[in-house]
């Protein structure tokens, strides 16, 4: 995902795709781990989304793993 891409989400969609980024992270470890991960090129990629979620989120003033735990509990 591009950084202007990123830029034009709003809070909620924000705190989303960074909360997406890091399921994917740890999964794509875990394949690689266990050796079925045939695209090693898209941990790369991976990390650079999770890398732009969290520095946009940021620049806002928006704590990310707060609002992951309160989107939770409302979801629960």
């Amino acid at each position: 995902m591009k950084s202007v891409e990123v830029h034009n989400l709003e809070d909620s969609q924000l705190v989303e795709l960074a909360d997406n980024a890091r399921k994917e992270l740890f999964n794509l470890r875990f394949q690689h781990a266990t050796g079925q991960l045939e695209n090693t090129a898209r941990l790369k990629q991976a990390k650079k989304d999770l890398a732009r979620a969290l520095t946009v989120a940021r620049e806002r003033g928006i704590d990310v793993e707060t609002e992951i735990r309160r989107q939770k509990k409302a979801n629960d």
